[in-house]
């Protein structure tokens, strides 16, 4: 049993009301321990600290700054093996899956954004006369609030705070509730990595609580949230009046489209780990597979029997390869979804139902089967609302120009996989789907400097790369006369 605290100043608190929220690991059912359910007096606390410390962090040395990130990714490798076996436990996701990808992108998130600062430099203008020097003047924006998801948990809290401090602002993260042990733990490195007090802050708790505080102060000038799209469209509603800087990364609906030309084996192997991968919850996980009508009875027939063959084990064995969701009230949703599929007359051809306990320990786990559904018109709410779980859609298509259509037939648009041997059709398509990222006979390979972000309902801005760093910076143009013809 742990007892979590928040970082306030430099020091490990406990919330100031006393409040506590139980942390349940999803693959037992079981209390892990308490987390502070930290409210808006917390946030002050935070604020205060943050004030203090910014004025003498903004003027820190970029090359002190990226010091610090490299020392805080040394420090996440050094207790790499805690943090995978933390991960596993407090999100449910296999402990392969935290070891391949969750921790090792945390470390990267903080390496690569310590190069980045060291390269990211102003820009100058000078006319053809001379006459004036324009050059422009990146400031921080000062305290910066970042709010992460539970399903890459220690991945995207990197994700924020490591552009955020680059850039000489100081942060109050909050992690979600749901999964806050990667963050503590690394939040109690952040010190030994050289932080001075009141840089770096996380508050736990309640969104609507201690989130909505983070929002709401008006000393925080900026906003970077992922999450559900419903509350990013409330933090949006919320600051409109403020004017503070908004990066929402939101939902998503991802279709994959299947062309008949594709290299038939590797769409398959790589449309089932993008379907399935960590129990469907990842924003960018394919949830709606749209197949070419001449092999969609070959390929839904392969997909259905390698689906079936995936079974729900515990997190902690080395071989298995789906967890559990998050949480019961999330095994809730899905699985209410599943059942509104089955009365909108959808034939599921795999899965539908929890799954059962892969042994004693997980008696009492929040398991569900991948499950793969056929026969729903592109209209319903099982095709246009994001269930994130482990649940896809197929949908046939007789031409390019429906599949783009079907694609684009959602309103959301973040990512989309394009599979096809064809490359003038694999550019065309790229162009004409409507999503921030496509992904052409490949899957969630990322290079972190490029701009991640998506169109329509899946968010507002770009994270990644020098957009990051631009975000969590105000720029200033400066003009200055040479002394070189008129004033």
């Amino acid at each position: 049993m742990f007892h979590l605290k928040n970082l306030i100043g430099g020091e490990l608190l406990d919330p100031k009301d006393g409040g506590w929220i139980e942390n349940i690991e999803p693959a037992t059912g079981d209390v892990l321990g308490q987390i502070p359910r930290s409210q808006a007096a917390d946030v002050e606390l935070a604020v205060q600290a943050a004030s203090r410390a910014f004025p003498s962090w903004s003027q820190t040395s970029f090359e002190e700054r990226s010091a610090c990130l490299r020392r805080w990714g040394a420090l996440i490798a050094n207790h790499a093996e805690a943090l995978i076996a933390a991960e596993s436990q407090d999100n449910g996701k296999p402990v392969s899956l935290a070891r391949s990808v969750d921790i090792p992108r945390a470390q990267k998130n903080l390496e690569f954004f310590a190069g980045a600062i060291e390269h990211f430099a102003s820009e100058a203008h000078i006319p053809a006369d001379a006459s004036h020097i324009h050059y422009t003047h990146r400031k921080p924006v000062g305290i910066v609030g970042c709010i992460s998801p539970w399903n890459l948990p220690l991945y995207l809290f990197t994700w924020k705070i490591a552009p955020a401090l680059a850039a000489g602002n100081c942060v109050i993260a909050k992690p979600s509730e749901i999964t806050p042990v990667t963050a503590w733990m690394l939040s109690q490195w952040a010190t030994e990595a050289g932080f001075p007090e009141g840089v770096f802050n996380v508050l736990h708790g309640y969104g609507h609580e201690v989130g909505q505080a983070i929002v709401d102060h008006p000393q925080i000038k900026a906003i970077s949230f992922t999450g559900g799209t419903q509350t990013g469209a409330h933090i949006a509603r919320t600051t409109a009046g403020q004017f503070k800087k908004l990066s929402l990364e939101l939902g998503g609906k991802n279709p994959a489209l299947v062309f008949a030309d594709c290299n038939f084996d590797s769409a398959l192997r790589t449309t089932l780990r993008s379907s399935f991968a960590n129990q469907g919850q990842i924003c960018l996980c394919s949830s709606r597979i749209l197949i070419e009508e001449s092999i969609y009875p070959a390929f839904r027939d392969a997909l259905v029997e390698k689906a079936s063959r995936i079974i729900p084990g515990d997190p902690t064995d080395e071989t298995t390869k789906m967890g559990a969701v998050v949480s019961a009230a999330h095994r809730d949703k899905v699985l209410g979804y599943i059942q509104t599929a089955k009365e909108l007359g959808a034939t599921v051809l795999c899965g539908g139902e929890t799954s059962p306990a892969p042994n004693e320990r997980c008696a009492n786990g929040f398991f569900i089967q991948p499950t793969i559904l056929e026969g729903l018109d592109a209209q319903c709410s099982i095709n246009q609302e994001e269930i994130f779980g482990p649940v896809i859609t197929l949908q046939p298509f007789r031409s390019e120009t429906e599949a783009v259509q079907l694609a684009n037939n959602s309103s959301y648009g973040l990512a989309a996989t394009i599979w096809t041997e064809n490359l003038e059709q694999a550019h065309r398509v790229a162009s004409r789907v409507e999503t921030g990222i496509a992904w052409i006979n490949c899957w969630l390979v990322r290079d972190l400097r490029t701009p991640f972000g998506g169109v329509k309902a899946s968010g507002v801005g770009r994270e990644g790369g020098f957009e990051a760093l631009r975000f969590f910076t105000e720029p200033q143009n400066v003009c200055v006369s040479t002394g070189n013809g008129a004033h």
